[in-house]
């Protein structure tokens, strides 16, 4: 785990380089630049220098955070490198926007039940893969050993078992029901409170989307950035400009038409100085 101002410098860096990328500036320069701007105080302008070194000679510099891994987390790894894989969907600017978005909320301060529910939400919205990307939420220092064993549990069930009913069954309301039932069950770590578990048993078999929503609202964690559609207004304009130039185009020739006819000669090019063949 990292100190409050480096988190505040990494949301910084992230805000500023998607910010640029906006802007169009080369990646290598953007950073660069960025690296100016950065607190001299954290280790944020040491891990910039090499992704710099790594984008240059390498064109990409997920690999160098992979490398950097006392410092950037698993996950935040794993987004830049599923931004920059050339066969993907998935855009660089909307994952800037998450780690964003997530280095905000540390430097607030943090939970593991946010910081998990904050990563899946993120890999079901841009579907990305749930077996690397549960393993590197897993490799996140604030999970211990009963989290990480349930995220791999997670892992292994997503899409088989309801994910409202694996939140459920390890929350302190489950276990509040069971002892009242006098139920006699294996005990079983618990790693979410009695709110979380209430909104998951409510949520049962229902829209995946809806029990996120919720634990948003109740829990007040970021809400994931979803991906923009392109803005397809900006072409609008320039097509109309194309239609109308050929409706003149067309009205020309049928004046010409009304008026004894179509000169063709002026759609043939003669060139003079071309050679004669012999």
């Amino acid at each position: 785990m990292l100190e409050r101002e480096e988190y505040v410098e990494q949301a910084y860096f992230f805000r500023t380089m998607r910010a640029r990328m906006k802007e169009d500036l080369p990646m290598q320069d953007a950073m660069a630049a960025v690296r100016e701007e950065i607190l001299t105080t954290t280790k944020l302008p040491l891990a910039i220098d090499y992704m710099v070194g790594e984008l240059r000679h390498q064109g990409v510099f997920g690999t160098a955070m992979a490398k950097l891994d006392h410092y950037f987390t698993p996950f935040q790894s794993y987004l830049i490198g599923e931004a920059e894989n050339e066969e993907g969907r998935f855009d660089l600017i909307v994952a800037l926007e998450i780690l964003e978005r997530e280095a905000e909320f540390r430097a607030r301060g943090d939970s593991p039940q946010c910081v998990f529910l904050y990563e899946f939400e993120a890999l079901c919205r841009n579907r990305l893969g749930y077996d690397r990307g549960l393993r590197a939420v897993a490799g996140d220092a604030i999970f211990d050993d009963d989290w990480r064993a349930w995220i791999e549990i997670v892992a292994r069930q997503v899409g088989i078992i309801d994910f409202a009913d694996l939140i459920y069954v390890r929350s302190g309301h489950y276990q509040q029901q069971q002892s009242r039932l006098d139920r006699d069950e294996p005990a079983q770590p618990v790693l979410f409170g009695d709110k979380e578990g209430r909104i998951a048993r409510a949520n049962r078999h229902r829209d995946p989307l809806l029990l996120f929503s919720a634990l948003h609202r109740q829990l007040d964690y970021p809400q994931v950035p979803r991906p923009v559609p392109p803005d397809e207004t900006l072409l609008v304009v320039p097509q109309l400009l194309r239609r109308v130039d050929r409706l003149e185009r067309r009205l020309k020739l049928m004046e010409e038409e009304q008026r004894g006819g179509i000169d063709l000669a002026r759609f043939y090019s003669s060139d003079k100085n071309k050679p004669s063949e012999s």
